[in-house]
């Protein structure tokens, strides 16, 4: 079995239609365990339940936006280091330069295509052969 296959990612976005094509992308990519949530304190709940491989959650929510999902996620031993990428509707460098503060591990810009966001998973994760 392929370790894409035991591969968990988080994507968190409040609008239902960007959870879909994320997910659609993942699966295309070959990975299986998704888990949605619509919100950050949503994910926060999820992650603290069940750990993550990978987080991929949208800047710009209600109930605790991306920046702040970031932030409660590296406070947090257990999901510390869990890989974290942030999607933004525009390339925002101040919002790029705090992410990074908090330890974002890549990020993407909307619209991205799925391989686009293959790039972004294999730069942290390596190949996801």
């Amino acid at each position: 079995m392929s370790f894409l296959q035991h591969f968990k990612v988080l994507v968190v976005d409040d609008t239902t239609t960007s959870r879909i094509l994320i997910s659609e992308s993942l699966q295309d990519m070959g990975i299986r365990q998704i888990t949605l949530a619509k919100d950050g304190e949503h994910a926060l709940r999820t992650i603290m339940a069940q750990p993550q491989h990978l987080v991929i959650s949208d800047f710009n929510m209600p109930n605790l936006d991306g920046l702040g999902l970031l932030k409660a996620i590296r406070s947090y031993a257990p999901t510390r280091n869990t890989p974290f990428i942030i999607l933004t509707g525009k390339s925002d460098r101040a919002l790029l330069e705090r992410a990074a503060a908090l330890g974002v591990n890549n990020y993407l810009t909307k619209p991205f295509t799925t391989a686009q966001l293959k790039r972004a998973i294999e730069q942290i994760v390596g190949d996801l052969r």
